[in-house]
């Protein structure tokens, strides 16, 4: 069983950190490698380099979320541990797409799929999400295409 390239670059930076004595990052990367760790046991099955992509943008996500509620709750400090974490995570994703290439995509995933409305949308993020995945916020390019669509 060969592990996919993503993950081993995670234990090579958890393994980097372990020498560095950098706390903060091997903590982000402990709790990366225990959500994979926990989607192979629980689906038993090796997670592919599509899969880590998807549990970092995921990761992501819910950092933001939580930036967010602890800036509305005057939590600062909170929301600072969170930055530093979201940092860690992207450092292993790929680099982000510009706005110009997002239009692009979009674009040229409305040309293909032939979508003319709001109905088509499941069809365009059916085509862009793998070209995204890690690569830009899935959620403000949904907005996007809401809005070339509408």
């Amino acid at each position: 069983m060969s592990k996919c390239d993503q993950k081993i670059a995670i234990e090579t930076a958890m393994k980097t950190a372990m020498r560095a004595k950098d706390k903060p990052t091997l903590g982000t990367i402990r709790l990366i490698l225990a959500d994979i760790k926990r989607i192979e046991v629980d689906e038993r099955i090796d997670i592919d380099d599509q899969r880590v992509l998807s549990v970092l943008d995921k990761m992501l996500k819910q950092r933001r979320d939580s930036i967010e509620q602890y800036r509305a709750a005057g939590r600062d400090d909170l929301a600072i541990i969170e930055e530093q974490e979201m940092v860690v995570i992207q450092s292993f994703l790929p680099t982000p797409l510009s706005e110009a290439d997002i239009a692009e995509l979009i674009a040229a995933a409305i040309a293909d799929t032939g979508a003319s409305s709001i109905k088509d949308m499941g069809k365009i993020m059916a085509q862009l999400k793998p070209q995204l995945q890690g690569r830009a916020d899935i959620g403000a390019v949904s907005g996007k295409i809401k809005a070339a669509l509408g």
